[in-house]
C-alpha cells in the first residue's frame, strides 16, 4: 500500500491508473546503455547497436524528425511502435535530411536548429544548438555514498523479467525551469513536481489531477522534449533528485523527440509541425456562451432565457444545453426529452432567427437504465472485460446509474454513435460539449485488443474526433467543447478546464490550467465563468467573468444559475460591461485566434511567450498577455488587490491612462469592475461598435485606437484576408494607413498620460478628427 499523509481524504475513481511494479532493493533489473556500435548511416540520421549493463543489446535510432527537431528511439525491437497507436497515431514525423558525420567514437546528427552529438564509449547523448552551446544533455547516473543509482539512466527496467519502463534522464542545471504538460493546475514552473500522463476526473481542477495531460514540455533553456506515448508516462521534473529530470515509459519502446526553439513560440510551432496545427473555431464561437446550468430544464426556459437575454441586451451566440435536453437517468441517449421538449426543430429555428446557436451536452456512457444500453451490448458496441461482459462502469462516483462506455475502437460502434448524433446536427444543433472520457478502466479491454491501460489516454481522442467529423460532415466546421483530450488534442477546438469550485483559489488554478495548456499547444481554451460546483458571490461572479471576457472563449455554466439577472443588479451590470468590452475587442481578439492557428503560439500567452530572456516572466503565472499588446491580471482575491509583474517596454493602464515601465512588479487596486489590464504602449488596437451578438461575415466599421500616437503597426486577420495597419509620426501629424480588404472606419486615440496630442491626423491620407468611442477610455477629437 503507498504511503499516503493519516486523515487526509485519497479520491479514486473508476479509472484509476495502475502503478508501476516495485523492484526489489538493489539494482536487479536495470539495464542501462553502455556503449554502442553503428549498424548504418542514411540521409536521415543514424541505427545503432547497443550493449547494457545487463549484458543485452537494444536499438537505437536517431534522426531528425524536422528542421530543428532530432527524434530518439530505443528498443528491443527495431520496429516497436507504441500500444497506443493501435487506435490512432499520435506523433506524424516527416522524413527529413539529415548532416550525419560518423568520426570514430563520434555521432553526430544534424537537424539544423539542434543537432545530436553521440559518444559510443562510454554511451553519452547531448544536443546542441548551432554554436555548439548545450541546450541538454544526457544524465548518466546518480550515485550515492554506497555506489547504487538515485537516478534512472537512458535504459529499461525489468521486473521479475518483464519490462516495466523505459527511461530518460536528462542533466538539469538548478536554475532551469520547465513549463507544459497539458492542462495543469499546479504552479506554472513544474520543476520540483511528478506529472503522470494519465487523464482523470479532475474533481474540482484544483489539484495534480489533469482532464488533458500532454507529453510535452518546455525548458527556459530554449528547447522542448516530446515524448510519443499514450501510455500512463511519468515526468519526474527534479523531483526525486533536484538535478535531473527522469522520463518513464510503460511502453515497447521510448520514443521521443528534442525541439529547438529557441523561444516557446518557435518549439509550439515545430510540435504543431509534428501533430497538428491548432483547429480554428468559427467566427461565432468567440462570442459568450450561456448555459442551462447544471439543473432541469425545458422549452420553455430556454426560449424565455434566450428574449430575456437579447431584451436585456447581454452580448451572447450560443446557447448550452446541458443534461436535461435528455430524460433523466437516460443521458447519452441523445435523444430530446419529449415530455420538455415537444418540438426542438421548431425551437432551433425559432432561436437561430434570434441570432444563436445551440449547443447540447453529451457523453461516451450510456446508463444501464437507458433503452439504448442493451441494444448497444447486444451489438458488441461497449468496452468489455477480459471474460467478454460488458464492463458496466460507474463513471459517474455513484451520483448516476453505471453504465457501458462506447467502444471507439470498433468501426461499426463509430457509425451506431454517429448515426445518433447526425440527426441532431440536421435539425439545427450546431455544436456539442462533449463531456467525461477520462473513464477507461485499466483493466478494460476493447473490439481491437488494447488494454484500458493502453486506450484510457487516447479514448479522448477518439471520441472528439468522431463527434468532430459527424460535425463537419453537417455543420460545416469541426468544433467541440472537450473537457478531456491528450497529444495532439488541438485539432479539437475547444477545451474547457472541467468542474471546477465556485471560489477564488479554484479560479487561480484554473487560470495556471489555461496557461499551462496554451503552452502545451492547445490556444482554444476556456472555463467555466462563475465556477461550476456552488454558488459564487456576487463579486466573485463578476470577477470570474471579466476573466472570461479575456479568455480565448468564453462561457457561464455552474451547477447553479450564472444567467445574469439572477445575480444582484449592479452585478449583472459589471458582467455585461464585460462581455461588450469583449465583443467591442472581437478584431483583436480573432487576429489573435488567427495567428494562434497558424502558429502554435497561444492566444493567453504566459509572459514567458514573448519574454523567454526575462527570468521573471517565467515565475508569473497569475497574469498573461492577451495577444500581442494586452496584458491581463485577473483578480484572484476578493481584496481588488493585487501583485503583477510587467515585462520590459512601457505598459499603459487601460482604465487611467497611466504609464508605467516594465522590467517590475507593480501593485495594483482597481474597483470590481475594472480588471486590471495593461496595453503596450503605441500599440493600435481594432476595435468595432457595440454588438450582442458577432457576425459570421467580415469585420466592416473597424476604429483603430491608438495608445500613445506614435510608430506602430499591426494586422487584422479576417476571413476575407489579412490588412496590415500602419501608423506613423511625424512632427504633430499622426497617419494611419491600412493595406487590405478591411475597410478602417475612423482613429481614436487613447488618452495616455505624457503623451503628446497629434494637431493633424490622416487616416488614408485625409484629414479627419479623432473618434470619441462611448465605452471606452478616447481622447474628443
Amino acid at each position: 500500500m503507498p504511503y499516503r499523509p493519516p486523515l487526509v481524504p485519497h479520491e479514486t475513481f473508476v479509472a484509476d491508473p495502475p502503478d508501476l511494479p516495485v523492484r526489489a532493493p538493489g539494482e536487479h533489473g536495470l539495464s542501462a546503455l553502455s556503449r554502442a556500435e553503428v549498424l548504418g548511416t542514411d540521409d536521415q540520421g543514424v541505427t545503432l547497436k547497443a550493449a547494457t549493463s545487463d549484458g543485452g543489446s537494444l536499438a537505437v535510432r536517431i534522426t531528425a524528425a524536422a528542421e530543428g527537431v532530432i527524434r530518439v528511439r530505443l528498443s528491443e525491437d527495431p520496429l516497436a511502435r507504441g500500444r497506443a497507436s493501435r487506435a490512432l497515431p499520435l506523433v506524424h514525423p516527416q522524413p527529413h535530411h539529415a548532416e550525419v558525420r560518423v568520426d570514430g567514437d563520434r555521432v553526430r546528427v544534424d537537424a539544423g536548429a539542434v543537432v545530436a552529438e553521440l559518444s559510443l564509449d562510454p554511451w553519452h547523448l547531448r544536443f546542441v544548438d548551432p554554436t555548439g552551446a548545450v541546450l541538454v544533455s544526457q544524465s548518466r547516473g546518480e550515485q550515492d555514498i554506497s555506489g547504487r543509482l538515485r537516478s534512472l539512466p537512458f535504459g529499461r527496467s525489468l521486473v521479475d523479467g518483464a519490462v516495466a519502463a523505459y527511461h530518460e534522464s536528462f542533466v538539469t542545471p538548478g536554475d532551469e525551469r520547465f513549463v507544459g504538460l497539458g492542462e495543469k493546475f499546479t504552479p506554472l514552473d513544474k520543476r520540483g513536481q511528478r506529472a503522470l500522463m494519465w487523464n482523470f476526473d479532475a474533481f474540482g481542477s484544483e489539484s495534480d489531477r489533469s482532464h488533458k495531460n500532454i507529453p510535452l514540455y518546455l525548458s527556459d533553456r530554449g528547447y522542448g522534449v516530446l515524448v510519443d506515448s499514450g501510455m500512463p508516462v511519468e515526468f519526474d521534473m527534479c523531483q526525486s533528485t533536484h538535478s535531473c529530470v527522469q522520463i518513464l515509459v510503460p511502453d515497447d519502446l521510448i520514443d521521443y523527440y528534442v525541439i529547438a526553439g529557441p523561444t516557446p513560440g518557435q518549439i509550439l510551432d515545430r510540435y504543431d509541425r509534428l501533430t497538428s496545427r491548432p483547429a480554428l473555431p468559427p467566427k461565432w464561437a468567440f462570442g459568450a456562451w450561456i448555459s442551462s446550468g447544471f439543473f432541469r430544464d425545458s422549452q420553455q426556459r430556454v426560449l424565455e432565457r434566450a428574449r430575456r437575454i437579447r431584451e436585456r441586451g447581454i452580448p451572447c451566440d450560443v446557447l448550452h444545453l446541458d443534461c436535461y435536453w435528455q430524460v433523466a437517468g437516460a443521458w447519452s441517449d441523445l435523444r430530446w426529452d419529449a415530455e420538455q421538449f415537444p418540438d426542438p426543430a421548431g425551437m432551433l429555428a425559432e432561436l437561430a432567427g434570434q441570432g444563436f446557436k445551440v449547443s447540447l451536452w453529451m457523453n461516451p456512457y450510456v446508463m444501464t437504465g437507458s433503452p439504448l444500453h442493451a441494444e448497444a451490448a447486444e451489438a458488441g458496441y461497449f468496452l468489455r472485460r477480459s471474460d467478454g461482459s460488458v464492463y458496466v462502469a460507474d463513471t459517474w462516483h455513484g451520483s448516476h446509474p453505471a453504465g457501458g462506455i462506447v467502444d471507439f475502437t470498433n468501426p461499426a460502434a463509430v457509425d451506431w454513435f454517429t448515426g445518433l448524433l447526425r440527426p441532431l446536427l440536421e435539425q439545427g444543433v450546431a455544436v456539442f460539449k462533449t463531456d467525461f472520457a477520462e473513464g477507461v478502466p485499466a483493466d478494460a479491454v476493447a473490439q481491437n485488443g488494447m488494454t484500458g491501460v493502453e486506450l484510457h489516454n487516447v479514448y479522448a481522442l477518439l471520441f472528439n474526433d468522431v463527434v468532430s467529423k459527424v460535425t463537419r460532415e453537417v455543420a460545416g466546421h469541426g468544433t467541440v467543447w472537450a473537457r478531456s483530450s491528450y497529444l495532439g488534442g488541438q485539432r479539437h477546438a475547444a477545451q474547457w478546464s472541467g468542474d471546477v469550485n465556485a471560489t477564488y483559489p479554484a479560479l487561480a488554478s484554473t487560470l495556471r490550467g489555461g496557461l499551462s495548456h496554451g503552452l502545451s499547444g492547445v490556444p482554444f481554451w476556456s472555463h467555466d465563468s462563475g465556477g461550476f460546483h456552488g454558488t459564487p458571490t456576487p463579486d466573485l461572479y463578476v470577477r470570474w467573468a471579466q476573466f472570461g471576457a479575456f479568455s480565448p472563449l468564453v462561457r457561464f455554466h455552474g451547477t447553479t444559475s450564472r444567467l445574469p439577472w439572477d445575480f444582484p443588479a449592479e452585478a449583472e451590470r459589471l458582467v455585461v460591461e464585460a462581455l461588450r468590452l469583449r465583443y467591442r475587442l472581437m478584431p483583436y481578439l480573432y487576429s489573435a485566434a488567427v495567428t494562434a492557428a497558424r502558429t502554435g503560439a497561444p492566444m493567453m500567452r504566459a509572459l514567458l511567450v514573448d519574454s523567454p530572456d526575462d527570468p521573471a516572466a517565467w515565475t508569473a503565472e497569475l497574469e498573461y498577455r492577451f495577444g500581442p499588446d494586452l496584458l491581463v491580471a485577473p483578480m484572484t482575491n476578493p481584496e481588488n488587490r493585487r501583485h503583477l509583474y510587467l515585462p520590459a517596454g512601457d505598459w499603459v493602464d487601460f482604465w487611467s491612462g497611466e504609464v508605467h515601465a516594465g522590467g517590475r512588479h507593480l501593485r495594483v487596486h482597481r474597483p470590481l469592475g475594472q480588471i486590471p489590464l495593461f496595453v503596450r504602449y503605441g500599440a493600435l488596437i481594432p476595435v468595432m461598435p457595440p454588438a450582442d451578438r458577432v457576425d459570421d461575415g467580415a469585420f466592416s466599421d473597424v476604429t483603430v485606437l491608438s495608445f500613445g500616437a506614435t510608430d506602430a503597426s499591426t494586422v487584422v486577420h479576417d476571413i476575407d484576408g489579412d490588412t496590415t495597419i500602419r501608423a506613423s509620426r511625424s512632427g504633430d501629424e499622426f497617419r494611419v494607413e491600412a493595406d487590405g480588404p478591411l475597410r478602417v472606419s475612423g482613429v481614436a486615440l487613447a488618452p495616455v498620460d505624457g503623451a503628446r496630442l497629434p494637431g493633424r491626423l490622416l487616416l488614408g491620407g485625409t484629414a479627419t478628427s479623432a473618434v470619441p468611442l462611448d465605452g471606452l477610455p478616447t481622447v474628443r477629437g
